[in-house]
């Protein structure tokens, strides 16, 4: 029977000088799955996603994506990984002196050897996706938040990753088009049968999307289930978490 996780962490640590941001933090992601990570800002949310792209090396543990052990690969074993993860970073990262069209077409001739022909018809599949085919030859400055992390998103998904990273993709973003990224990022999950790892404190976005998560505190995992239950807990610590964040909204 093949094995159903994408991912295994196992005893992984992180820190910063005398700092522990990760400390023996263990976890699995299935396939196809969507799985949310909860925490206070500076709790190594973001940290976990860096390291497990390899843009930081923890002090101890495994990370394993698809059986490699991401940590111990040399640069070359890295980027193979790599092109098959997308990650969208908080403020969407777009060139901005590219338009939209050279911001998505940039992965794509930097990593593959695609024809133009087949660089534009990635294009326009990927700016279809986000419903956002029209804002094709505009600039960044021309974009609201929403439609810069639409395009940012598009980007993140136009090499067709196995695996999308996203690092707070509801921030700064109004309640309704907050709504509409989350339901994006479950629709992009379905239908290009994606794996997600989503670093988020918003529970709203995190009500749609996820099929599991965990919260991050003192620099462990300190809960790990359904949304349902996180919310229900008796914990006087993620009580007070999660009416703040439903207050907020």
């Amino acid at each position: 029977m093949a094995d159903s996780k994408l991912i295994r962490i196992e005893n992984l640590t992180k820190r910063f000088g005398d700092l522990i941001v990760l400390d023996d933090i263990s976890m699995h992601v299935d396939y196809g799955e969507n799985f949310v990570v909860f925490g206070q800002s500076g709790t190594g949310k973001s940290v976990l996603l860096k390291c497990i792209i390899g843009l930081m090396k923890p002090e101890a543990g495994i990370i394993l994506i698809k059986d490699k052990n991401v940590i111990e690969l040399k640069k070359k074993e890295l980027n193979k990984i790599r092109k098959n993860v997308g990650f969208l970073f908080q403020g969407a990262a777009l060139y901005d002196s590219m338009t939209v069209r050279e911001n998505l077409e940039f992965p794509l001739k930097k990593n593959f050897d695609f024809t133009q022909k087949e660089i534009d018809e990635k294009v326009i599949t990927a700016l279809k996706h986000v419903s956002l085919e029209e804002a094709i030859d505009k600039m960044p400055s021309e974009l609201s938040g929403g439609m810069k992390k639409r395009i940012g998103l598009a980007r993140s998904i136009i090499t067709e990753p196995e695996l999308m990273l996203y690092d707070e993709p509801t921030t700064g973003l109004d309640p309704i088009t907050s709504k509409e990224i989350s339901e994006l990022i479950l629709n992009l999950q379905k239908s290009l049968n994606m794996t997600s790892i989503v670093v988020t404190h918003d529970l709203i976005c995190a009500n749609i999307i996820a099929d599991r998560a965990i919260f991050l505190r003192d620099s462990k995992i300190s809960y790990e289930g359904s949304i349902e239950e996180l919310v229900k807990s008796e914990d006087k610590f993620l009580r007070n978490f999660f009416s703040t964040e439903i207050i907020k909204e």
